[in-house]
Order: C-alpha cells, then structure tokens, then sequence
C-alpha cells in the first residue's frame, strides 16, 4: 500500500504548537494549497489542507514559519475520529507531516511580514548578537576565498563579482575533455 502527500502552500495561520502529557511537541497547521485551473470568473481557488506534525520537527516547524510562509510537506494521509462532547462522533481527515521545506529565504519572509504590518519580527535565534547560528551579514568565506560569502555558506550563487581566484570566471573558454578523462 502507499499513501505519501506532498503539498505546497502557505501557511493560513501561525502554527499552533502544544505538549502532550507526556512533553512531545504537536504542532497543528492548515496549508493553502493552489489549485491547477481557474473557475468561472478566472480567478484561482486553493483548498484548505489541515496537517499536524510532530516532536522536534513541530517545534521548528513552529520556530522557523508564521502565518503567509511558503513551504513544502511530506507526510501521509490520516483520519481519526472522536467523539465529542454533545456525543456525535467527528472523523478528521489531516496529514501527518514526516519532512518539510523552507521555500523562501529569510529576507523574503521578513518582507512579507513587516509588508502585513506586523509589528515585530522574529529573529528565531538566527545572526543578530544572540551567538544564533547562521548569520547573513557579509563575512569571511569558510571556503577559504577571502571574499565576502554573501551570508551563503552552502555555496550556490554568489554575488555578481567573480572571486579574483575562480580560474573561469569571465573567460568564456570551453574545457575539453575526453572520454580518456572521465573516472567512469
């Protein structure tokens, strides 16, 4: 049998982050997810998509989004039900997140909040002088260049000056290889 889910969406609301009785963090969030095609009036209509993530993932989770981050789930389709208090019982459909994504950078985020008029942003314990881990301020490269490493120390697109010591930046030149060449 498989049932995976892989959705991307917005967050409608902040994740609501609670501890069982037992101390485990649960996390419970609704994605807005796109639909592929438009109705009647051209307009796009999304589905509201209520999933529920776990442990030290929910407490990230939380840490790391608010209400309008894009973001990216992997989990699987569950439903429970309950009985409630006026004793109807209620089937809830929800997926249990296994693995998400980040899918905009900080600065981005940050925009989008402070163009909502929030109030406050949230460091989340990244640069800043709270010793937090990863700082985006220019720094030394810790990849031996002693060029800035524009905040990016996974490597990926650098600023628009080519490091002095790149022996192919702004060359233009093809490499040639033959096959004589290849490991493989």
């Amino acid at each position: 049998m498989i049932n995976r889910v892989v959705l991307v969406g917005r967050l409608t609301r902040d994740v609501e982050l609670r501890y069982t009785t037992s101390g485990a963090a649960v996390g419970t969030f609704s994605l807005a997810v796109n639909r592929q095609f438009t109705n009647a009036s051209g307009e796009r209509e999304a589905d509201f998509i209520n999933a529920v993530i776990w442990r030290k993932s929910a407490e990230n989770f939380a840490q790391f989004t608010s209400k309008g981050s894009l973001v990216a789930v992997e989990g699987r389709l569950q439903t429970r039900n309950y009985e409630n208090q006026q004793g109807q019982r209620i089937y809830v459909t929800e997926v249990v997140v296994d693995n998400f994504s980040l899918l905009e950078s900080r600065a981005e985020s940050e925009s989008r909040r402070s163009s909502q008029g929030a109030t406050q942003t949230n460091n989340n314990g990244f640069g800043g002088n709270n010793g937090g881990g990863f700082n985006a301020q220019p720094s030394s490269n810790p990849f031996g260049s002693a060029e800035p490493s524009n905040g990016n120390v996974f490597g990926g697109a650098q600023s628009s000056a080519a490091p002095k010591n790149d022996p192919f930046a702004g060359q233009g030149q093809e490499v040639s290889l033959s096959d004589d060449d290849l490991p493989f």
